[in-house]
């Protein structure tokens, strides 16, 4: 961050200038008395380059008062009758007057460039803060905090608040009159409290703060010390830099917002198209099979009873996957998940998920002593029960086969995987991104068997795990499902 410039010499500089403007003259005329010149015009032209250089010490004010004391030097010195003020020859008189109107003249031009020089310099420091901010600002980089941080270590204060008018509250409602400017953010010190904020009026909270006006109702406070002229224009631009920041800010949050929102409504539509039609189907079935069984008057052979009863039991089966799976993923879209981690073998949580499902198809093959992965037992279950039913729904008649391996990492963490494989007609590129999106269901699947959550599912409480679920061809056609968790530690959290 560039620091800002110093608008005048300094103290010591000008002092040191007034010091010169006493003490060059003299020596200089003492020089050419050593020197054995009596030589007007070169003594006249010796002071003169005495006085520029004053000038380019000490600035203006010093270089008029070595102005004036040289030409005082000069007509005692130099000019006859000497050793006197008065002045004889008409000549002698013309070229004092010459020396001074030049002396003063060239003070002048010299105090005006270094002026412009150094504006120049603060104006070009100016430039690089703020193309500096600006930059962090569109970049994304910086935060009200942050740059409240920038501000206060650029003027050298002690700190610096933002304060939204009262009128701005966020529920819309009036405030009253008296009601205290509200603090946003602050960094550093502050002097005073909210009660001493800086008025509308322009005055900061405490004796010697400054502060500046922001658009959309924020006023951007100092605390330290006055600020000059040019600082306060600087500060204004500051100022136009934070309301950049906070409309962006304001963008990014609605922005998001309107994400959660439009997230939320495929949920309910999702969720309403799940309970008209998809919900229905199971529960349809059941009732059917009910209504049957308790027709009077007609008497059902065992294998027909069985069938009916298997029925039953089926879509009871489906209808619970489906809610599960609703409850799931509105816990997870609704960040309300919140696992136990600790080791977990695979072998022990693969027996579980499959307990239930049927698993006629699918081959186990895991080593007995493969090391634990730190999981939620209960989330890496419906992971893995949901990986496997869908490797089942498009494994067509091939087996499905489970192994794991120590493999890859997480994060910074060795880790070990779970692969679930299966020779069905395989997705493609596009359809392995789209796989794992809520409500999606690829392929000639039988629509009945879900409302394509189960994928989503998995992924989101592997993730939620710490661990990564991917998806890639398998040798030979098909899709392997590889589940990564981290190795365990052996600690429970």
């Amino acid at each position: 961050m560039a620091r800002l410039a110093a608008p005048e010499l300094g103290r010591a500089r000008t002092f040191v200038g007034f010091a010169l403007a006493l003490a060059l003259p003299p020596l200089l005329e003492w020089g050419m008395f050593l020197a054995g010149s009596d030589f007007l015009a070169a003594d006249v032209l010796l002071q003169l380059a005495g006085v520029v250089a004053v000038a380019l010490v000490g600035g203006l004010w010093p270089a008029l008062l070595g102005a004036l004391w040289s030409s005082l030097i000069l007509n005692y010195y130099s000019t006859e009758p000497f050793g006197s003020l008065e002045i004889a020859d008409a000549e002698d008189i013309l070229t004092l007057v010459i020396f001074v109107a030049v002396a003063v003249s060239v003070s002048l031009v010299v105090g005006l460039a270094a002026r412009r020089s150094r504006e120049a310099a603060n104006a070009s420091a100016d430039a690089a803060t703020l193309g500096e901010l600006a930059r962090g600002v569109l970049a994304a980089e910086d935060t009200l905090h942050g740059f409240l941080h920038h501000v206060r270590n650029h003027f050298g204060m002690r700190g610096a608040a933002l304060f939204a008018r009262p009128d701005m509250d966020d529920d819309g409602a009036r405030p009253a009159a008296d009601e205290p400017w509200r603090l946003l953010a602050l960094d550093g010190e502050q002097t005073g409290s909210s009660e001493g904020a800086p008025s509308p009026e322009g005055r900061g909270p405490g004796e010697g703060d400054a502060g500046t006006d922001v658009p959309g109702g924020l006023r951007l406070v100092l605390y330290g010390r006055s600020l000059s002229a040019r600082e306060q224009r600087l500060l204004g631009a500051f100022g136009s830099q934070l309301a950049a920041l906070r409309q962006r800010e304001q963008l990014i949050a609605s922005t998001e917002e309107n994400r959660r929102l439009a997230e939320g409504n495929v949920m309910r539509t999702a969720i309403l198209r799940a309970v008209s039609h998809d919900l229905r189907t199971p529960l349809a079935a059941i009732k059917l099979a009910v209504t049957s069984l308790r027709q009077q008057g007609i008497e059902f052979t065992e294998e027909e009873e069985a069938e009916l009863l298997g029925t039953i039991e089926t879509s009871s089966d489906r209808l619970a996957s489906l809610i599960d799976n609703l409850l799931d993923m509105s816990r997870l879209t609704g960040d309300a998940v919140t696992p136990h981690l600790g080791p977990v073998h695979w072998a022990d949580v693969v027996a579980a998920a499959l307990q239930n499902s049927h698993a006629d198809r699918v081959r186990i093959l895991l080593a007995p002593n493969s090391p634990a992965v730190q999981a939620d037992f209960g989330m890496l279950e419906r992971v893995i029960a949901n990986v496997a039913e869908n490797a089942q729904k498009y494994a067509g008649e091939a087996d499905v086969v489970i192994s794991a391996a120590v493999s890859g990492t997480v994060g910074d963490f060795p880790a070990s995987e779970l692969r679930v494989r299966d020779h069905g007609s395989g997705v493609d590129r596009q359809g392995i991104v789209r796989m794992f999106q809520p409500f999606q269901r690829l392929g000639d699947a039988d629509t009945a068997t879900g409302v394509g959550l189960g994928l989503a599912v998995a992924r989101g409480f592997t993730e939620v795990m710490g661990g990564e679920l991917l998806a890639e061809p398998t040798p030979g056609g098909g899709l392997t499902l590889v589940i990564r968790l981290p190795l365990s530690t052996g600690v429970s959290q």
